[in-house]
């Protein structure tokens, strides 16, 4: 089922935008430079990515004004198929990458995952973001019945409890927080 979904960005993405090394990106977010708020992203399996409508905009909102690149986000928006271009306070669905449908469904390793999605037996990725594979939560949760048709051992139950905390964005597990340097840097809101 094809559902329009948000253009979001990664740092590679975000990079692109302003025609800055991605290197960059990490730098705006170091609170010594107060540049890129870190609240301003989504954690998805440890990773922050960004609202394109924000992330678009973000050049305006510095002190030193940056021109966005109006091809690369162009070239963005034509990636990701059908959206929206949400921003700061939109209401988005509920985003999971490996390490949320790991928990999802209790699976025992992540290469059950691996396997399952290089055969392709797994829904296609929703999103393909600065080398990570997203999806939104109901592309996965409508793929339960053909994971279990497919399936040779894994049963795919669905853990309710981590669904339910995934759509209502109280999510805690594994991937919901950036690490850095081996320290949980926090849930980004």
């Amino acid at each position: 089922m094809s559902r329009r979904k948000p253009y979001l960005v990664g740092h590679q993405e975000f990079a692109a935008l302003y025609r800055v090394d991605q290197k960059q990106v990490a730098q705006w977010l170091a609170p010594s430079r107060g540049v890129l708020d870190p609240a301003t992203a989504i954690v998805v399996s440890g990773v922050r990515y960004w609202p394109l409508g924000y992330a678009a905009r973000f050049g305006t909102t510095t002190a030193r004004f940056r021109q966005v690149d109006d091809d690369v986000k162009a070239r963005i928006i034509e990636g990701q198929g059908e959206g929206w271009a949400p921003d700061l306070g939109d209401d988005l669905p509920p985003i999971i990458g490996q390490q949320e449908i790991i928990e999802l469904f209790h699976l025992p390793a992540q290469g059950n995952l691996a396997t399952t999605i290089a055969t392709k037996r797994f829904p296609e990725h929703d999103w393909l973001l600065s080398g990570s594979m997203l999806w939104m939560l109901e592309t996965v949760l409508d793929a339960v019945p053909k994971l279990r048709e497919s399936a040779r051992s894994l049963p795919w139950d669905v853990d309710e409890a981590v669904a339910a905390a995934l759509r209502d964005d109280t999510y805690d597990g594994p991937g919901s927080r950036v690490l850095t340097r081996g320290r949980h840097a926090g849930k980004t809101p």
